[in-house]
């Protein structure tokens, strides 16, 4: 509280030195008068339910966002999908001019909270903490985008600038590559992409972030009685889907940002499963030596190199079956990785910069192998990108998500600072 209480004199004094100008001292006081309602609003969002596969609330909360975008002379639309995804959509605001760079800000609209759970509503813990679904993935790193913007309107410092801000409907449970073709041709229109996915607290942000891919293990093998296994029958289905996890972790389970989860397994005589419910069915006894295995996974990389060498050894391991088994795997793609690269790290130096020039300290690259997959990762092949700008938090994707209030307003001031920079 002492660090937050000496910045909250420094916003009100404009006693930052040499260190800030005069109109971004003026943002961060902006931001802080602000800050009430900023809070007010994030409360409003997150008390609206919106998982991924609840439409209307997608929407709704897409469109109080657009409202806000409205105010501050951005020109908002919604991106609609096939009625086939059965996805929300997308929100979209943007504003032209010819000063700095073009900005893409990244955030979405949905969380993992479906209709179906019950409702965490947003509660202030204590000071300086608040909990709610989504709160801080990402509906505070929404919120945050907003505030910052509003600050920099204020201050009439959005003029003559080109920021497009995109706002995914499905970034919890993708719709797929044609849910994501808009979003990445608009992006290409831009000079660096910022992401504001839940941040890691102050002294760090993401540079590098891993990818997910999906993969999918078929066994087949002869079935009778298990009185008869590993002679003329063979090892049966099970043993081989046993034996090639097994090889899965022990060749390339020590590999750094390489990881590969076996999420479902079932085997028996037969074996049914359904895409749509992600539910499987199998039937089998003790006494019969099972016919049948299934597996799916999901397979985690910082690069495509690092992606396809490792598929390539799972698909060799995969091929040597054990006698009178026959094994198949096949892979789908989910959203690449976005590999550590120095234009990214640049990206980062700038934030540092901010930061130490705010009074806060250092900003290090976060460790990309402690970050799961994010929207960033699609554009990152096309320019610089920085994640983990939103809030910061604890708990996602769980009942005990929470939100930082204590950081939150120098993540607002340091985002709008950033703004700032890079539009100048």
């Amino acid at each position: 509280m002492k660090k937050l209480a000496l910045l909250l004199f420094w916003a009100s004094t404009g006693s930052f030195g040499q260190s800030l100008s005069k109109p971004e001292t003026a943002v961060i006081a902006t931001v802080q008068k602000q800050l009430p309602e900023t809070v007010t609003f994030l409360e409003k969002v997150v008390n609206i339910n919106s998982g991924t596969l609840n439409i209307e609330g997608v929407r709704t909360v897409g469109k109080l966002m657009s409202d806000e975008f409205d105010k501050l002379g951005f020109k908002t639309e919604w991106v609609t999908l096939p009625d086939s995804l059965n996805r929300a959509g997308h929100l979209v605001a943007t504003r032209q001019g010819k000063k700095g760079k073009k900005l893409f800000l990244i955030g979405h609209l949905d969380t993992v909270f479906e209709k179906s759970l019950p409702m965490e509503p947003f509660t202030r813990v204590n000071d300086s903490t608040a909990s709610g679904q989504g709160v801080n993935d990402m509906k505070g790193g929404d919120v945050l985008v907003i505030a910052a913007l509003k600050a920099l309107h204020a201050q009439k410092l959005l003029d003559d600038t080109s920021i497009t801000i995109y706002f995914t409907g499905d970034e919890e449970s993708s719709g797929g590559a044609e849910s994501r073709r808009d979003f990445i041709e608009r992006a290409k229109q831009c000079d660096l992409a910022l992401a504001f996915e839940t941040a890691q607290g102050l002294s760090s942000v993401t540079t590098g972030r891993r990818g997910a891919s999906g993969w999918t293990l078929n066994v087949k093998a002869r079935s009778g009685h298990s009185s008869r296994v590993f002679s003329d029958l063979g090892y049966g289905a099970i043993y081989e889907a046993a034996r090639i996890l097994t090889e899965f972790r022990r060749t390339l389970g020590q590999e750094q940002y390489l990881t590969f989860n076996p999420g479902l397994i079932v085997g028996g005589s037969e074996v049914h499963y359904d895409d749509k419910t992600a539910k499987a069915e199998t039937v089998g006894k003790t006494n019969i030596v099972a016919g049948s295995a299934l597996v799916k996974g999901d397979l985690r990389f910082l690069t495509e190199t690092q992606k396809e060498n490792a598929r390539a050894k799972m698909r060799e391991i995969v091929d040597k079956s054990l006698p009178l088994t026959k094994a198949s795997i096949s892979f789908t793609d989910g959203i690449p990785g976005m590999e550590p690269t120095a234009a990214n790290d640049d990206l980062r130096k700038q934030v540092d910069k901010i930061s130490r020039d705010m009074g806060l300290g250092p900003v290090t690259a976060f460790d990309p192998g402690a970050r799961g997959a994010g929207d960033v990762s699609f554009v990152a092949k096309y320019m610089p990108c920085l994640d983990g700008l939103g809030a910061s938090g604890k708990g996602a994707h769980s009942i005990e998500e929470t939100m930082n209030l204590k950081e939150y307003p120098f993540l607002i001031q340091r985002t709008a600072l950033l703004i700032y920079r890079l539009t100048r």
